[in-house]
Order: C-alpha cells, then sequence, then structure tokens
C-alpha cells in the first residue's frame, strides 16, 4: 500500500474511533466488518476506502473532522477548523482580542513549559503543542480582520 492510501486509512481509524465503533456503524449503515475494512492495511484491503458520505455522517458526529483533514494535508491545503463554542456572536474589537491574544500565548507557554521538562516533546505533548498555536494563529487572525475593519 501506497503513503497515502496508509495515511488516509489511519485518519479513518482514528475517525470510527472517535465517535465509537457502535455509533459509527449506525450512523453509515455500515458493519463493524465492513468498517474495519476501510482502515485495515492488510494487502486485500488497500483499495477499499470510506465512501465520502459516510465521512461526512461520522465527522458531523466526531470532535475532529480526521479524514477532511488528512486529505487537506495531502492536496496542500489546510483547514481553519473552529471548535470554540462561543456564547455570542459579539466578539468585541480589537482591545479584546489583545486580551485574547495575550491569553493564548500564556497557554501555549504553559504547554511548552510542561512538554519541555523532561527535556523531550512527545508525539501528544506536540499535538497539544499544535492545538495551543493553532488556536493562537487563530486569535491574530480575528485581531487582524477587526483591525482592517477598523482601518476602512
Amino acid at each position: 500500500m501506497n503513503g497515502i492510501g496508509s495515511y488516509l486509512k489511519k485518519h479513518t481509524e482514528a475517525l470510527v474511533k472517535d465517535v465509537g465503533i457502535e455509533a459509527a456503524c449506525a450512523l453509515t449503515g455500515k458493519s463493524k466488518a465492513t468498517l474495519g475494512r476501510y482502515y485495515s492495511d492488510s494487502p486485500e484491503h488497500a483499495d477499499r476506502f470510506m465512501p465520502v458520505d459516510s465521512v461526512a455522517a461520522l465527522e458531523a458526529k466526531s470532535s475532529y473532522p480526521h479524514v477532511t483533514s488528512a486529505l487537506a494535508e495531502l492536496g496542500g491545503a489546510s483547514l481553519s477548523y473552529d471548535e470554540s463554542r462561543r456564547n455570542s456572536e459579539d466578539r468585541g474589537g480589537v482591545n479584546a482580542d489583545v486580551i485574547a491574544l495575550s491569553h493564548r500565548f500564556a497557554m501555549l507557554m504553559g504547554e511548552y513549559q510542561q512538554s519541555i521538562q523532561d527535556g523531550i516533546i512527545t508525539v501528544n505533548e506536540a499535538k497539544r503543542l499544535l492545538k495551543e498555536t493553532v488556536a493562537l494563529q487563530t486569535v491574530l487572525i480575528e485581531m487582524k480582520l477587526h483591525l482592517e475593519e477598523e482601518s476602512t
């Protein structure tokens, strides 16, 4: 199996496990065995991939769009995934952005300090750092939009 197929199968497995195998079966109408074949790395299942409608149904219930993210990465694109659930649509202005920026940077530095204590950044620690970095990037983008809005 080529690297792309293996990469997609790994993310398909992460998606199914994120939702839960029983729930995935119910959402897709597929059996456990069929879902297993979609992420199996066995040579006889190398050309089997989950249908797009099943991916969409599972990603609607998952905590993260695993397969969509993998496809974007393979295509050289990046996703902006906003998992925040704000209480209101009013996001304040530049002042609120500066406060949010400070908070996010502090969170990133806290994660970094915890991660580097033993001198090694593990895969899970790197994922947490990446998550904080993306959150910081999101705040910067919102701040940029607010600044552009105020300058026109």
